[in-house]
């Protein structure tokens, strides 16, 4: 760029000098023009005129004016020149340093390979230096030395490639395992189809008319008092035309009352002696329903080989909830899904089905016993012959014990999937069935005491005793023990009321 300003400047000064040079040359002639013609005046006066048949024009200026063309036509031209010059030196040093710039980048990649060479060099000195080394060290050696010496190496090396190759097993497995038990869990869930149930602590009556109400309730609240002896649920008897409720947080028990008191309304005979011979026959219907209920469970999912003896506990539990789940159908889901899973990774289903389908079967028994239900389910299994593998998984299924099989794992999982499907449960029921539960064990635990149920959604708790065990004023020590316990224990809003019954029934026949 420096070349280009230089030469422009000196075509500059040039243009300079030559338009001074033309201005100079106009000047003259100009100045040289009227002394020719006062010449000519100066003859003209001493001559006659003549005349000219060629008159003189202004033809020397005319003459100036084309030369000074000229003269600019050539500088235009040399001016061109002098800029195309000026444009091929302004390329030829672009060329240039584009050429300074690549011979430095060579010269740098040189550099850098003489580096890399010499490192190589040094590197190879190095490895000949301690091969020589080598050598000399095991030229020394006798052969059994250098043969334990090259079994040293190859174990060494094995050693290496074994753990490298072992931690990119582990590297891949660890990269596989979410997304391969990802795909098990969704295709399990795809495979199973449950609807949700909502549940209920109240059953309803018909009745076939409003006079019927009176006839339940008795001559004052006898009959009605007598059947929630019996029955020990809550009698709902409000202005709701046609109907009355029979509330208990004891699905069992609230069905075997519902029961009773259809047969109570349809026969129209109700007194507390119909009311004893309809709870037992309810009782003998919930018994078979309970068996029916098992045993189609049980061949839906196929199982085999399953006692008798737990059809019982296992038809009980379709009347039962967990955070308002049914428990058998709960059990059902489970047990699909264990089979799913267990056929999605080798496993054999029907050893994992079993064990899902009987995980919570100690609900059944929970009311009546003081552990959990994992550890009385398990008990409950073991008692009936389930193999070690069932139990283990029966009892290990809340972490309480360690899982020692691949069927306690496979019924965790499915027992996590199945409650935790959206819609599955409900806390707040858990709850509450929990507390009831525990005011009834609180009263069932003391001595002399038959029977105890707790009534209007756990406001009141009636605890039956024996009166041969339990005098009236142990009655009243009783029930202040109760109360305290359930203080001591229990976090409830409100009061509880503790009503303790003490009834003696003589009987006699006369012949």
């Amino acid at each position: 760029m420096g070349t280009f300003w230089l030469l422009l400047f000196v075509v500059l000064i040039v243009l300079l000098v030559v338009i001074v040079a033309m201005g100079v040359v106009a000047i003259r002639r100009l100045r040289r023009g009227p002394l020719e013609d006062n010449g000519h005046s100066g003859s003209s006066l001493s001559e006659p005129p003549r005349d000219d048949p060629h008159p003189q024009g202004p033809e020397p200026s005319s003459a100036a004016e084309e030369k000074q063309s000229q003269m600019l036509a050539a500088l235009e031209q040399r001016s061109g020149v002098l800029h195309e010059r000026s444009l091929a030196l302004d390329e030829r040093e672009t060329r240039l340093e584009l050429e300074r710039g690549r011979l430095r980048k060579l010269s740098d990649e040189l550099e850098s390979r003489s580096e890399r060479l010499q490192a190589r060099s040094d590197a190879v000195e190095d490895a000949r230096t301690a091969a020589e080394e080598e050598l000399s060290r095991v030229a020394a050696m006798s052969e059994e030395q250098a043969r334990q010496e090259l079994l040293d190496r190859v174990e060494r090396s094995s050693r290496r490639l074994s753990a490298a190759r072992a931690r990119e097993i582990e590297n891949a497995a660890k990269r596989d395992a979410d997304r391969v038990a990802g795909g098990i869990v969704l295709s399990t869930i795809q495979r199973i189809a449950t609807d949700q149930t909502a549940e209920a602590v109240v059953s309803t009556v018909d009745l076939p008319s409003d006079e019927m109400k009176g006839r339940v309730i008795g001559r004052e609240g006898r009959n009605i008092r007598s059947f929630e002896q019996v029955t020990g649920v809550d009698v709902l008897v409000d202005d709701t035309p046609g109907s009355i409720l029979l509330s208990s947080f004891d699905p069992v028990r609230r069905e075997i009352a519902r029961l009773a008191m259809q047969e109570l309304v349809g026969d129209g005979r109700i007194h507390p002696a119909r009311i004893e011979q309809a709870y037992s026959r309810a009782v003998d219907k919930v018994h078979d329903k309970c068996q029916e209920a098992a045993q189609s469970a049980i061949m839906e999912l196929g199982l085999v080989g399953i006692n008798p003896g737990l059809y019982q506990y296992i038809g009980a539990l379709q009347y039962r909830t967990s955070y308002g789940q049914v428990v058998l159908e709960h059990l059902k889901e489970c047990g699909r899904i264990a089979g799913a899973i267990a056929s999605e990774i080798g496993l054999p289903p029907d050893s994992c089905k079993r064990a899902a389908f009987l995980h919570d079967i100690g609900k059944a028994v929970i009311t009546q016993g003081d552990g959990s239900h994992a550890a009385e389910g398990a008990e409950l299994a073991r008692r009936f012959g389930e193999s070690d593998a069932v139990v283990n998984a029966i009892a290990s299924h809340h972490d309480e014990v360690p899982a020692d099989s691949a069927e306690a794992v496979i019924t965790q999982v499915a027992d996590a999937i199945s409650a935790s499907r959206p819609g599955a449960r409900r806390e707040s029921m858990e709850a509450y069935v929990h507390r009831l539960t525990r005011l009834e064990q609180i009263a069932t635990a003391h001595e002399g005491v038959d029977k105890a149920f707790a009534m209007q959604a756990g406001r009141e708790v009636r605890v039956m005793v024996l009166p041969d065990v339990v005098d009236d004023a142990g009655s009243e020590r009783l029930a202040h023990e109760i109360a305290h316990e359930v203080e001591s224990e229990l976090s409830y809003p409100g009061n509880i009321r503790i009503t303790v019954v003490r009834e003696s029934v003589a009987t006699q026949l006369a012949h």
